[in-house]
């Protein structure tokens, strides 16, 4: 017989290596192992989502007739990792193979490949462009851009296209009509919610126990783990918050941590949903009248724009891309990430967010927790250690790219074509937050300014001789140059202080 091992994120009835076993003699091995949920110090919203999909999914297997061999946290002979469970379940099944698809995690897959064991790989064909397809569009190309993958790859899936196949439209990206800030007043739908059953209920209680040193609430859980209710999430946000979707997708309001975001970026990287479907229901939303194609084309740019692409140079570039520093930062993560203990109110706001939650969307990560440890030159390492620990939807094929190259620019612009820094000013722009914070965002150097806004220029001061020659930075460089001498340097200073006051352990 043959064994088939099914990963904690590869909850998917088509998955590659299911399809190459028979369920009438094959087995199928699924396990919880201390190994993966404490190699970082995973929210433990996070870990309950990931044990409870794990247990329904086996549950429904089993319905479909597979014979699962199920290795729960606790049970007895539990060796702690996944190799080591493939070694002991082999030996105990007499297996002549085992089965199973490409990991999410290079750290993970290089440990399986070292371990000996009959090994027989499949691709894994949830995403729509494999790696070996990646590295030949790559291949040759100076630089890579994802508007250019993402251009080809609207093309290849036939997705918001006119007849002749032009995008529909006129262009391919909307992004400049997806910046509105909320208006006042304006507020995101009810979320959709869940209820605990009594598997989810067992999981709970199990990571109350074990893992109650972990950052992030205990309570509060409440995001689908079957792919039933991962189907209603979906269709929610059709119903309720796609047609707004592009207008405020960079929006940030107090109170309202979801807005009109679809929340199931979690639920898709697990494999509760499929991405193929989700792009052909949004096209058909659009083509149906029901969303603007504005929301509907920066949705679709998300799923088989960048989350695609940031997989590909991903597994293009490991293990290497893992250790850039291109800026050289070596600052450590300061302790008011772990806590949201800060004046600084955007800060509080998103950090505390997702100490509840485990969640925030992808401008709160970006532009508010990213741009501050980019500006004061967090350890890329650091900051992304703590990207992959704090939410429920971070796997290292997502999280790392994301967070070494997009937020920190540490491959140097490798990834993106700039660095995403911003002053207070855009923050004020894009949320509430500066409304109740103890910092003045209209000032830059006095006692009470908002830091992002000396730091901001402070970044760009010494950090000269590698941005000034890009070319999305000069306007910003003449206006550092436009200042008075007198000014930079006061600038400079305050930057310094606030710099020092961190390497105090001082929380801003």
């Amino acid at each position: 017989m043959r064994l088939g091992l099914v990963l904690g994120d590869q909850l998917s009835f088509d998955l590659a290596s299911l399809a190459a076993l028979d369920p009438t003699q094959d087995a199928v091995l699924m396990a919880e192992v201390q190994g993966e949920a404490r190699y970082v110090p995973h929210h433990p919203h996070k870990i309950m989502f990931i044990f409870s999909a794990m247990r329904h999914f086996a549950q429904a297997l089993r319905e479909r007739g597979w014979q699962v061999h199920y290795v729960e946290l606790d049970a007895e002979g539990n060796s702690g990792s996944i190799a080591g469970e493939l070694r002991r379940w082999c030996k105990v099944l007499g297996a002549s193979e085992i089965h199973l698809t490409e990991c999410g995690e290079w750290r993970l897959e290089q440990a399986l490949r070292d371990a000996g064991l009959p090994l027989v790989w499949h691709r894994d064909t949830r995403f729509l462009c494999s790696r070996e397809a990646f590295a030949r569009w790559a291949q040759g190309r100076t630089q890579l851009r994802m508007e250019h993958f993402y251009r080809g790859m609207r093309k290849r899936c036939g997705l918001l296209l006119e007849p002749d196949g032009s995008p529909a439209g006129g262009s391919w990206n909307f992004d400049a009509d997806n910046r509105k800030s909320l208006p006042r007043g304006l507020r995101g739908p009810i979320p959709a919610q869940f209820d605990q059953d009594a598997i989810t209920q067992t999981v709970v209680d199990l990571v109350r126990q074990r893992f109650n040193d972990h950052y992030g609430a205990m309570d509060g859980f409440d995001y689908p783990v079957t792919h039933g209710q991962a189907q209603q999430l979906w269709q929610h946000f059709l119903d309720f918050g796609l047609a707004a979707f592009g207008d405020y997708q960079d929006a940030m309001a107090e109170g309202e941590p979801y807005l009109f975001h679809a929340r199931i970026s979690a639920a898709l990287n697990v494999g509760l949903l499929d991405v193929r479907q989700l792009c052909a229901d949004v096209d058909h939303a659009w083509r149906s009248g029901q969303v603007p194609l504005n929301a509907a084309e920066g949705f679709i740019r998300q799923l088989i724009g960048w989350r695609e692409y940031v997989r590909g140079i991903y597994w293009l570039r490991m293990p290497e891309y893992a250790g850039l520093n291109h800026l050289g930062n070596d600052r450590a993560l300061p302790t008011f990430y772990w806590t949201g203990a800060t004046r600084m109110r955007c800060m509080a706001q998103a950090i505390g967010q997702t100490l509840r939650l485990g969640y925030a969307h992808h401008i709160q990560r970006l532009m508010v927790t990213g741009n501050f440890a980019l500006l004061a030159g967090i350890a890329p390492d650091a900051i992304c250690q703590w990207y992959l620990a704090v939410y429920i939807d971070a796997f290292d094929w997502v999280e790392l790219p994301n967070t070494l190259g997009m937020v920190m620019h540490a491959d140097g612009g490798y990834l993106g074509s700039k660095p995403y820094c911003a002053s207070g000013r855009y923050i004020q722009r894009m949320s509430n937050h500066c409304q109740a914070c103890s910092y003045k965002v209209g000032q830059v150097t006095e006692e009470n300014a908002c830091p992002f806004n000396a730091l901001y220029w402070h970044f760009l001061i010494r950090h000269r001789a590698q941005l000034s020659a890009n070319p999305r930075l000069r306007l910003v460089y003449g206006s550092l140059d436009n200042m008075s001498p007198a000014r930079r340097q006061a600038v400079w200073e305050r930057g310094q202080e606030l710099l020092a006051r961190l390497d105090a352990g001082e929380a801003l």
